[in-house]
């Protein structure tokens, strides 16, 4: 099977003020090659997981192992965030040049290619994503849908390795959901979905796990 993508073992994370931690003594692994759904009912922790593997929260305790090698400090995260890829629920968290263009070669840029190879590359992914005529639409005027597909496009540009997605489907209409099946369907890459969809699911991974605090069980 391979070592694990991601394995957190002991998790103990609590938000500030919170009368109960949200994960208490948790381990979690994601073997190479799965395509895994997440789900659970809402405060159980999922968004919460994928923002501790990706370090924008930290655990009062456990171990956080990515690609095999132990994560802690804050540039360790930013390794790891150059070959995960994490999909916000809220694709306005994600999008914040003028252009579409703009924004899918910004991660392209981040990651030291130069300005003609970024351009490159985020068209190439634009047009995977059938976002072809997309490149000079102001962000901020997109339909929700389309915010949704351009922030993926984003993420993909970067060329992950392991792709994270928080509720993909939120404020998706039928044509645009399908879509996004397709697209999921035709990734090479390890991935991860929270959903409450489950008929999106079982569009787009093998596997289900029910969130629960100490442990994630398979459905």
């Amino acid at each position: 099977m391979g070592e694990p993508l991601i394995e957190l073992r002991n998790i103990t994370f609590a938000y500030p003020g919170a009368s109960c931690p949200v994960f208490q003594d948790f381990s979690f692994k994601l073997l190479p090659g799965h395509h895994l759904g997440l789900i659970g009912p809402n405060g159980c922790g999922k968004t919460t997981l994928l923002h501790l593997i990706m370090g924008l929260l930290r655990p009062q305790s456990g171990s956080i192992h990515i690609f095999g090698v132990e994560v802690k400090k804050e540039r360790d995260f930013l390794q790891v965030r150059q070959k995960v890829g994490l999909l916000f629920q809220n694709p306005d968290d994600q999008l914040f040049c003028p252009t579409v263009l703009e924004d899918v070669a910004f991660g392209p840029l981040n990651q030291g290619k130069s300005p003609k190879e970024a351009v490159t590359i985020a068209r190439e992914t634009m047009a995977r994503l059938g976002l072809n005529d997309f490149e000079d639409r102001i962000t901020y005027k997109l339909s929700e849908g389309e915010k949704k597909l351009v922030a993926l496009a984003t993420v993909l540009a970067m060329q992950p390795q392991l792709l994270l997605l928080d509720e993909p489907t939120t404020a998706l209409d039928e044509a645009t959901r399908h879509r996004l099946i397709h697209i999921l369907q035709g990734l090479d890459i390890a991935y991860m979905i929270v959903s409450h969809e489950r008929d999106f699911l079982n569009h787009t991974v093998r596997t289900c796990c029910h969130v629960h605090k100490n442990c994630c069980m398979v459905e």
